[in-house]
């Protein structure tokens, strides 16, 4: 079995769509050294990871953030040879996201042959789901040879946020009904009761759900059949258009990012209004259907960029929630800042919190529990 020979040093690697994201931890979880480079070319070298992983000398062990594990991943595990080809053939699940964490894990097994490597899934996280939250009523084939079901993602971030709730809020993980929501670029709600994710809003892919800033979130399939027949879009096309032309930029016709969105809002610009109300309209709705989930609703956990720095999106999804016991103190609720937060309203039943995701935590937490 691998082990942690340097508990001092463990560097987290997270590779995105957009960037690189490095990370080297102490035993305490503070962070000794950072880089957040260009996104890595599954296809080609990485020297800047090369430059880093030199000057960040000596490591005792690497963790990496996946995206997608389908059925063949359902807790993080430790890789060699054979983890690395079954990485490869589960890729095409997340043809965007999982090439460059594996180009990114193949270089780090080069650089660094001699200590153990970890993988951590955002899917993991949502194993747990029950059926009745899983499975789509669809042909039992596509369910049973194809494994198409809901997964989930953003898994470390909704692991960490729930662990952190407890900290806040002083009471057992085990007693808590928790609904955490991750908005940043892209977004999920996860409902966690118990320290277990029971529902959330991601599914086969990360496009199910709410509305984020280039991605549709959930829409009828049969619009996207009728379009495909009377637009001739090809899978393709369609799933650029989703993915990449929908959400906030869609609707609003200006902009992905959220504080342009809220900012052409305020100015009066229709379509901004538009994407503004359709994005909380769905988000609110969303936290409704996860407390459902769980009979309840203890704590409500907002992360992520958009969760933790917009006070606009914040206030306007808790309207209307009071019959979920929360309520928001405008003073905590504005002075939020680099900390973690309680923005509750004193004596809410329901505790509203603000927590900065740590996802690299939540790597080095899982690769320690497994070495």
């Amino acid at each position: 079995m691998a082990v942690l020979t340097d508990p001092e040093r463990i560097l987290v690697v997270n590779a995105g769509t957009s960037s690189l994201k490095l990370r080297v931890l102490g035993h305490d979880d503070r962070v000794l050294a950072s880089a957040d480079l260009p996104p890595v070319d599954p296809g080609g070298a990485v020297p800047e990871l090369d430059r880093f992983v030199r000057e960040s000398a000596p490591i005792g062990a690497t963790g990496h953030r996946i995206v997608h594990g389908g059925r063949e991943f359902r807790e993080s595990v430790v890789v060699d040879d054979g983890v690395l080809r079954r990485l490869r053939a589960v890729a095409d699940l997340a043809p965007l996201h999982d090439p460059p964490a594996i180009a990114a894990l193949v270089a780090t097994r080069r650089l660094l042959p001699g200590i153990p490597h970890v993988v951590c899934f955002d899917t993991a996280f949502h194993a747990t789901l029950p059926d009745a939250a899983a499975v789509y009523a669809i042909p039992w084939e596509w369910t049973e040879r194809y494994g198409v079901r809901r997964y989930g993602f953003h898994g470390l971030s909704h692991a960490y946020v729930a662990r952190r709730c407890v900290q806040l809020v002083g009471r057992p993980l085990a007693e808590l009904r928790i609904v955490t929501c991750h908005l940043g670029a892209g977004a999920s709600l996860a409902a966690v009761a118990g320290g277990r994710s029971v529902d959330t809003t991601m599914g086969f892919t990360p496009l199910e759900g709410l509305v984020m800033a280039t991605r549709s979130g959930s829409i009828d399939p049969g619009a996207l059949l009728w379009l495909q027949e009377r637009a001739g879009l090809s899978a393709a096309e369609t799933e650029e258009a989703l993915g990449q032309r929908s959400g906030l930029l869609g609707i609003s016709g200006l902009s992905a990012d959220m504080r342009t969105v809220i900012a052409a809002a305020d100015a009066g610009h229709a379509r901004a209004t538009l994407a503004l109300g359709v994005y909380v309209h769905r988000l609110r709705s969303a936290i409704c259907s996860m407390a459902a989930a769980m009979g309840g609703l203890d704590v409500l956990a907002f992360a992520g960029g958009v969760g933790e720095g917009s006070a606009r999106i914040r206030r306007d999804a808790c309207d209307g929630l009071g019959f979920l016991g929360v309520s928001l103190d405008p003073q905590r609720h504005e002075a939020v800042t680099g900390d973690d937060a309680d923005i509750s309203v004193g004596g809410a039943t329901t505790r509203a919190l603000v927590v900065h995701t740590r996802e690299d935590v939540e790597i080095a937490r899982e690769l320690r529990r497994l070495l």
